[in-house]
């Protein structure tokens, strides 16, 4: 696996290498502390972009949007001092696949990115609550028929509504994917296999009228911060 990390703080750089080195053995790192360091070491062979806003050349997300363009198939994250909502939401719609706050712990961070190379999207909590009814965090506008059946699931039913036609370890389930757990994860947590975690998340897929992960972590999200 190749993953770049572009922050202009070394400290950060070193701390965030160090968290995501846990992930799997023998990792190789892409470092860069300035936004023409970000884009001379991106390639299109590298598996995960983690991405600071506010690093020397950045004129507002312009480096995020370069990358993206240069580079599509790269999933990007963008790690941040930020917690402003409507950066994290603006970011969200620009393709990226998570917005974490530097605030959050390494563990969380680890958690979103696990998250995002397993297919999802991270989808900070505090964005959630900010959302406006029947918008859901994270999916660009017009992104089609999968933003609105994640949205017609996260607005249609509650948590108190799944107790009802989901098992209390389904539920279980279900708060541990909205957390960014992968299923390996989510069954060392609740003593389970991982077979038995991928029949659970079928019955969660059902009830939550979504077809993959990606629709049911955005709709799991909204549903457990609601």
């Amino acid at each position: 696996m190749k993953i770049l990390i572009a922050d202009d703080h070394r400290l950060v750089i070193e701390a965030v290498k160090a968290k995501l080195s846990e992930i799997e053995p023998g990792i190789e790192f892409v470092l860069a502390m300035s936004v023409d360091e970000l884009l001379a070491g991106a390639s299109d062979d590298i598996d995960l972009a983690v991405i600071d806003l506010n690093m020397p050349g950045a004129e507002g997300q312009a480096h995020v949007d370069e990358i993206r363009r240069r580079h599509p198939a790269v999933p990007v994250i963008v790690l941040s001092g930020y917690e402003d909502p409507a950066i994290m939401r603006s970011a969200l719609e620009r393709g990226v696949l998570g917005f974490i706050p530097k605030a959050y712990s390494p563990e969380v961070m680890l958690s979103a990115v696990r998250l995002v190379l397993a297919g999802g999207v991270y989808v900070p909590p505090m964005l959630l609550s900010a959302v406006p009814p029947g918008v859901v965090a994270g999916v660009p506008p017009g992104a089609g028929e999968a933003a609105q059946r994640a949205s017609s699931a996260a607005t249609a039913q509650t948590l108190d509504h799944l107790r009802t036609v989901l098992t209390e370890r389904q539920v279980e389930v279900l708060q541990l994917l909205s957390q960014g757990k992968p299923n390996k994860l989510i069954g060392r947590a609740l003593g389970i296999s991982e077979g038995t975690v991928k029949i659970h998340l079928a019955a969660i897929f059902r009830a939550l009228n979504v077809r993959n992960r990606t629709e049911a972590v955005v709709a799991a999200q909204s549903l457990t911060e609601a």
